[in-house]
C-alpha cells in the first residue's frame, strides 16, 4: 500500500507539473495561443523549401510524443471532438491530463482521509470524470448559442443570394458579421472551400462538427438544391421560417413541463441532503450503514434505484421537437 501512495504520489507531481505548464503559457499570453493554433492550421511559405504539407492533422497536444500517442488511442477522437465543439482554448491533451491529475487527488483523498473501502477508486474514477462533464456542460452551451445564431444566419444567406451574390458569398458575410461560434464555425467551412474541399464536404464537415440539429436541415436542402436545382433563396428562408416555429413550440413545451422538472430536482435531492444531514447530526448512524456488508449493498441498491429514476424522469419531462 505504501508503495502504491508513493507511485501515485509521484506521478500526481509531474502531471501537476505539466498542467501548470499548460494553464501558465494560455494564461501569460492568450492572443499568443490563438495565433500559433491559427498559424498550426496554415500551411507556412519557405523560399527555396520543399512542397508545404497542406494536410490537415489532429492536434491533440503541444508536446511531439504526447500528440503521436494519442493519436494511436483508439476514443481520443471523438474526444477531441468534444474539446472542439466547447471550444475552450486548450487541446484534448491538456484536459486528459487534468484528468489524471483529479483521479489521483481523488485516490489519495480517499485512501487517506475516508475509511469506507475502494473509496480511493470510487474517488478517482468520480474525478477523472469531472473535466467530461465540464466540456459537455461548455459544448451544451456553446451549441445552444449556435441555434439561436441560426436563423438569423440562414436570413443573412438568403438575403445575400437574393441580392445576386453567391452562396459562398452569403456564408462569407455570415463568418464576417456573426459572433462565435456560428462565425467562427462559417469561416472554418469558408477556409475549407478555398483549400480545394467541394462545398458538399465542407458542409458535411460543418454538420459534423456542430451537434445542431437544425443545421442539418440546411445542410441537406443545399445538398439537394445543388442536384436538382431550383431557388436556394427560398428554400433558406423556409427552413428558416421552419427553425422560428420549432423554437415557440419548444418553448412552449418548456413552460408546461416546468413543474416535472422540478419535481424531479427535488426528488433527487432529498436523499442526499437527508444523507448529508445524518453524517454530520449522526455520523455513527452512516458509518454504521458503511460498515456492514448488508448496509453496502443496501446503499448500492439505492444509488442504482436513484440513476434509474433519474433516467425515467428524464424522459419523462424531455420532449424533442
Amino acid at each position: 500500500m505504501d508503495a502504491m501512495f508513493t507511485v501515485v504520489l509521484f506521478v500526481l507531481f509531474l502531471l501537476i507539473l505539466e498542467t501548470l505548464r499548460y494553464a501558465l503559457s494560455a494564461i501569460r499570453n492568450p492572443e499568443a495561443v490563438k495565433v500559433r493554433e491559427r498559424l498550426k492550421s496554415m500551411p507556412a511559405y519557405v523560399d527555396e523549401a520543399p512542397a508545404p504539407d497542406i494536410v490537415r492533422r489532429e492536434h491533440l497536444s503541444d508536446i511531439p510524443w504526447l500528440n503521436r500517442l494519442l493519436l494511436t488511442i483508439p476514443g481520443v477522437r471523438r474526444f477531441n471532438l468534444l474539446v472542439r465543439q466547447a471550444n475552450t482554448g486548450h487541446p484534448a491533451g491538456f484536459y486528459l491530463l487534468l484528468a489524471l491529475v483529479l483521479a489521483a487527488v481523488g485516490y489519495l483523498i480517499g485512501t487517506s482521509l475516508l475509511k469506507i473501502p475502494y473509496s480511493g477508486l470510487l474517488c478517482a474514477v468520480l474525478l477523472f470524470f469531472v473535466p467530461v462533464l465540464i466540456l459537455m456542460s461548455r459544448r451544451k452551451q456553446r451549441m445552444e448559442k449556435f441555434q439561436r445564431q441560426l436563423p438569423e444566419a440562414l436570413d443573412l444567406v438568403s438575403r445575400a443570394l437574393k441580392a445576386g451574390h453567391a452562396f459562398s458569398g452569403g456564408m462569407k458575410m455570415v463568418a464576417d458579421e456573426m459572433d462565435d461560434p456560428i462565425g467562427p464555425e462559417f469561416d472554418k467551412t469558408l477556409d475549407e472551400i478555398n483549400f480545394g474541399v467541394s462545398v458538399a464536404d465542407a458542409l458535411k464537415n460543418l454538420a459534423a462538427r456542430v451537434a445542431c440539429p437544425d443545421l442539418s436541415y440546411f445542410v441537406v436542402a443545399v445538398l439537394i438544391q445543388r442536384e436538382s436545382g431550383g431557388n436556394l433563396a427560398d428554400l433558406i428562408a423556409s427552413i428558416t421560417h421552419l427553425i422560428r416555429e420549432r423554437f415557440k413550440l419548444y418553448g412552449r413545451i418548456r413552460v408546461l413541463s416546468a413543474e416535472g422538472r422540478a419535481s424531479a430536482i427535488i426528488l433527487i435531492a432529498i436523499p442526499i441532503f437527508v444523507a448529508a444531514a445524518l453524517l454530520v447530526v449522526s455520523r455513527s448512524y452512516i458509518t454504521t450503514l458503511a460498515d456492514d456488508r448488508i448496509g453496502r449493498v443496501l446503499i448500492g441498491i439505492a444509488v442504482c434505484m436513484m440513476i434509474f429514476g433519474v433516467v425515467v424522469m428524464r424522459k419523462m419531462i424531455r420532449i424533442d421537437v
